[in-house]
């Protein structure tokens, strides 16, 4: 399981809600509680693997500690579920007023020069970095010129969490280039939206069928663990349809305006009833999920199974997380705005800060939830302190964020100490 990503998104753009930027905030540091306890979860292996050989499962969990806590594996399946559909559907929803705003083909060069050099970069530089503990971890004398050589070696390129900035990007230009090219396309999402807003219902049901068709066979084909890779670019197979159609359902309740139509406030009551709803089915997902796994003579009838009930669990969750913002996150404070503004930077580096974390706390004799809590707490901590240095460097703070005005700002930016409940 891979779980990761966060929408970079334009510094230049409209803050027209709280409420979308605080999410956003608040996803990044889910990303960073995750990757947190990856090394402490039951479901990890109880050996490393070997670096060098397949089928190289350090690329899911790249430290491996001896101290287990069960409750890990509940929060890293909620987020495999729930977390990058959210991410996506939050990255659309700027899309198409972005479009109208400047045009499709500045869009499209914006989101080229905000995404691309990022991943380039990340996979160069950050993820040899981050990857380096899962070597070290796994050689009896680990040395840096023997770890390049197996790097090197291996049929592919670890990406990491860069994997989302090219998909993201892909599904941006795609949608700049039907902006561009088609009017009936859209003419289609302005309708689309006018449904959105006028018959909310309707527009769910709709979103919800399209969401089934697009993962229920690839879910059930592929199960929940196979993974595209070619190079450095990477997918999760059974949810690669899922994602563009949540990124296209951001992209057509954005095209409304923010809170406007699903985004309005007079939606916000509803949270209780949906957060009901998405535990609920989150657990008939997971006591089905688990079939998969013990019964693997009904293997295909149990994916099959798991695919049907992962819809409804990962839409009532994504749901949920956009009304519970409306109701709780419409609120603005300097600590808010600082954690939007280092988001996309935070998620860049986080992935090599957290592993050298949990590599650095393998002899330590800490119960596995104190020694998740605390990679938490450094990691989003130094993670939001390198963000914010980046954004004072000219070459690269166009696409980390607005660039910073007064040096002391990081400083007195820094989060305080958080908990996974945060």
């Amino acid at each position: 399981m891979n779980c990761h990503g966060i929408d970079p998104t334009e510094p230049d753009a409209p803050r027209a809600s709280a409420a979308v930027d605080n999410l956003r905030g608040v996803v990044v540091l889910l990303v960073i509680a995750v990757h947190s306890v990856l090394a402490y979860a039951t479901h990890a292996v109880v050996n490393p693997w070997p670096f060098d050989k397949p089928p190289y499962l350090w690329r899911t969990f790249p430290v491996i500690d001896s101290h287990r806590f069960i409750g890990f594996d509940i929060l890293c399946a909620w987020a495999n579920i729930c977390l990058m559909p959210l991410f996506f559907l939050v990255s659309g929803l700027f899309v198409w007023s972005s479009c109208e705003r400047n045009g499709a083909a500045h869009f499209a060069m914006r989101r080229i020069f905000r995404l691309g050099p990022p991943f380039v970069l990340g996979v160069a530089l950050i993820m040899p970095i981050a990857t380096f503990p899962a070597y070290a971890e796994r050689a009896v004398h680990p040395q840096l010129g023997d770890y390049l050589r197996q790097l090197c070696a291996l049929p592919f390129w670890p990406d990491g969490p860069m994997w989302f900035l090219w998909v993201l990007m892909t599904f941006d230009l795609l949608v700049a280039g039907l902006f561009a090219t088609s009017s009936r396309a859209r003419n289609c999402v302005r309708r689309l939206a006018f449904l959105a807003g006028r018959t909310p219902f309707r527009f769910l049901a709709g979103f919800f069928v399209l969401s089934a068709l697009a993962y229920i066979p690839l879910g059930s084909i592929f199960g929940p663990m196979r993974w595209f890779q070619w190079g450095p670019f990477s997918f999760q197979l059974n949810f690669i349809g899922l994602y563009l159609v949540y990124f296209g359902a951001g992209v057509v309740i954005g095209a409304s305006g923010l809170e406007r139509g699903l985004l309005e406030p007079r939606f916000a009551p509803r949270w209780k009833e949906l957060l009901f709803a998405a535990a609920a089915l989150f657990l008939v997902w997971l006591l089905v999920s688990a079939k998969t796994f013990t019964a693997p003579a009904a293997s295909t009838a149990w994916m099959l199974a798991d695919a049907i009930a992962l819809v409804p669990a990962c839409f009532s969750c994504c749901l949920c997380a956009l009304f519970l913002a409306m109701k709780f996150g419409r609120v603005r404070t300097p600590l808010l705005q600082s954690l939007q503004a280092n988001a996309f930077g935070m998620y860049w580096v986080h992935y090599a800060v957290v592993t050298w974390l949990q590599f650095s706390l393998l002899a330590a004799p800490f119960p596995a939830v104190a020694k998740a809590l605390l990679v938490f707490i450094l990691g989003a901590t130094l993670s939001w302190t390198v963000a914010g240095a980046l954004r004072y460097v000219p070459i690269v703070n166009g696409v980390f964020g607005p660039s910073q005005r007064r040096p002391y700002i990081v400083a007195i930016a820094l989060p305080p100490p958080l908990t996974l409940s945060d």
